[in-house]
């Protein structure tokens, strides 16, 4: 199946209702740069309006909602328009390659070895004004996916001391350098245990309880190939694209008898074992076959 306009398809190839519809957690512009990275990052290849909001819709989301998301998209400058006729095709821009780049890294790598630690910690103090709420917002969401944890106000702290210059960019960004202290070091006495750090920084039960829904919504079934497939695998892959804001991967030392070391990794793998049939499925509904 090919979609033939974003507009109205013609007579001879209608576009079908998708074959199950699976609802998301996410808003649809979210879900719309899962999809963005998931099924049009790895093909380099334009990309119909049609596709993407037959996509959408299969994912639960209305033509209204699903027309906004990827207006809203083309507008924060991750994908470009190039209109064909009746058709619009959209490219992914640098800014999206990039982007898309990071978020392999951080969320799907199996090079993250969290069996080494050599015990230093990376620490940033930052203050931040109470009036000053939307730069407090972008600090902690930027930090937070960087696999920072907030122990106490205005302190952060992470055991992937390799990204201080992650950090040192977003602080300098917010214009916070200034009143920024940063430095890396063991724990020492007086002070907190790391257990207790760790239990402070983040709620890794909240975490691991979203790893038990994952796994009962993905790996206690067989979904058909086809559309009800590609939208299992959009739908886990959305939600793996938001567990580093509550998983920060810390060393397994730091997480002894955690159960959503094991749940992540088998998520992960479902995942890859996924991507062949529902890239299948997607070259189909695009055209690219």
């Amino acid at each position: 199946m090919t979609l033939m306009s974003d507009s109205k398809p013609s007579d001879s190839k209608q576009v079908p209702a998708p074959d199950k519809e699976v609802a998301s957690t996410g808003s649809a512009r979210s879900v719309l740069v899962t999809v963005l990275g998931e099924l049009v990052e790895p093909y380099g290849q334009p990309v119909r309006t049609a596709a993407l909001l037959y996509v959408l819709k299969g994912l639960g989301y209305g033509e209204h909602a699903a027309r906004q998301a990827v207006a809203r998209t083309g507008s924060a400058g991750l994908i470009a328009a190039d209109r064909n006729g009746r058709e619009t095709l959209w490219t992914l821009t640098d800014k999206a390659h990039r982007l898309f780049t990071e978020g392999e890294l951080r969320v799907f790598s199996t090079d993250v070895d969290t069996t080494q630690w050599d015990g230093r910690w990376l620490v940033v103090n930052v203050p931040i004004p109470e009036s000053h709420r939307s730069t407090r917002k972008k600090l902690y969401a930027a930090l937070r996916w960087a696999g920072f944890g907030n122990p106490t106000p205005g302190v952060w702290v992470t055991p992937h001391v390799d990204r201080a210059a992650e950090a040192a960019r977003t602080i300098e960004a917010l214009g916070l350098a200034s009143n920024t202290v940063s430095f890396v070091g063991a724990l020492a006495v007086p002070g907190i245990s790391e257990d207790e750090l760790v239990r402070r920084s983040w709620d890794l039960d909240a975490a691991e309880k979203e790893y038990d829904r994952l796994l009962d919504r993905f790996d206690a079934r067989t979904f058909a190939p086809g559309d009800e497939l590609l939208f299992a695998h959009l739908e886990l892959a959305d939600a793996l694209r938001r567990m580093p804001y509550m998983d920060p991967r810390l060393p397994e030392v730091l997480l002894p008898d955690w159960r959503g070391l094991k749940a992540a990794r088998r998520l992960r793998d479902l995942r890859a074992e996924w991507t062949p049939t529902a890239h299948a499925q997607w070259r189909r509904i695009a055209g690219l076959d």
